[in-house]
């Protein structure tokens, strides 16, 4: 029998035992589970309670609704409580200082989490399915860490899985914010095995039992990954440390993938020149990092500083609050944006 267990309410994230699993389901279905403040703080709660729980012998992640288990913080509050000022942008601080706590809470668990990222699971959702134990996907997965395309830069720890993706298709994806298959996922390294959507339920049945299945015998990994058959143009043109370079190369590559070059290259132009520039320090100094922890500190840093970044405010204004999809960045190319300012960002 499902029965509720909540060490803190919230109507936005739903708690439950199911045998010996400790259940959390993400519940703003229409706003595809974006996480809130509340959200964070309650998960957070639950999840040390569960922690030292002798009935509770694993965790499972689950989203509501059918369009997927996450798609991010909800940046739109985020941006309004920067906006705001006072305690308005002290909320949005705590966010992502609780955001960040989360992600790595359920990296360190001492039991097992098994995260079911079916559909859209991006930004924030990469958060707190990416660093579990047990990483699901399906055929319906949608995988992203799409925060150049608002003026930010891919946080929660993400940086610490695309950096040990194969060749530079962790820097691809970083730079771009493209999203990717279930499958792609798991050849990359942000998931572990496909697993039909029609199984789900029984694999969270299953998991009631109390004992998290080997990942083999939960799908297959065998499937084609479109990602991979890129590689070539991807490793050939996002070598190095420089942004303008790695742009200049993608427009000018004249391979047999010459038109997906191009068109990560007019993907990277449309995004925000400050975000790609910061993003590609970044996921360099993510290579280096000896592990998540070093690269959620990172992260604490770089929300500091893009907080008070206009193309924040204008990248989630142009995709989600007006909707126009036509921003005005602070600097109009790669080329412009000082080295200073890159510099700065990563300063405490």
């Amino acid at each position: 029998m499902n029965r509720p267990d909540e060490a803190q309410r919230t109507e936005q994230v739903r708690f439950e035992r199911r045998g010996a699993a400790g259940v959390v389901i993400l519940d703003r279905p229409k706003a595809i589970n974006s996480l809130t403040l509340a959200m964070v703080r309650a998960m957070i709660a639950q999840l040390q309670q569960w922690r030292t729980d002798d009935e509770v012998a694993l965790v499972a992640i689950t989203g509501a609704g059918e369009k997927g288990l996450c798609a991010g913080g909800d940046v739109v509050a985020m941006r309004a409580g920067v906006l705001a000022g006072g305690r308005g942008r002290a909320e949005a601080m705590e966010f992502w200082e609780r955001e960040y706590d989360l992600d790595a809470l359920i990296a360190h668990y001492p039991k097992p989490v098994v995260a079911f990222m079916d559909g859209a699971t991006m930004g924030g959702g990469i958060g707190i399915a990416g660093h579990a134990s047990h990483r699901l996907v399906t055929e319906r997965s949608k995988i992203a860490m799409p925060e150049t395309i608002i003026g930010f830069f891919p946080d929660v720890g993400g940086l610490h899985l695309l950096a040990q993706a194969p060749g530079e298709i962790g820097t691809h994806l970083a730079l771009t914010g493209a999203t990717i298959t279930g499958a792609d996922a798991v050849a990359v390294g942000i998931a572990d095995v496909l697993v039909h959507s029609t199984r789900l339920p029984q694999v969270l049945e299953d998991l009631a039992g109390g004992q998290a299945p080997a990942l083999a015998e939960l799908g297959s990994t065998g499937h084609p990954a479109p990602i991979l058959a890129q590689r070539t143009w991807i490793d050939a043109c996002y070598a190095g440390d420089d942004p303008v370079a790695i742009l200049s190369r993608l427009r000018d590559y004249d391979g047999e993938e010459a038109e997906q070059a191009h068109e990560a290259a007019a993907l990277i132009e449309s995004r925000s020149p400050f975000s790609v520039s910061v993003t590609l320090r970044a996921i360099r100094n993510a290579r280096r990092f000896a592990n998540l922890d070093a690269v959620l500190e990172q992260d604490r840093v770089l929300a500091r500083a893009f907080a008070d970044e206009p193309d924040f405010r204008e990248g989630v204004r142009a995709l989600l609050v007006d909707k126009d999809k036509n921003p005005t960045w602070r600097h109009a190319s790669l080329s412009e944006v000082p080295t200073a300012e890159v510099d700065a960002a990563f300063v405490r």
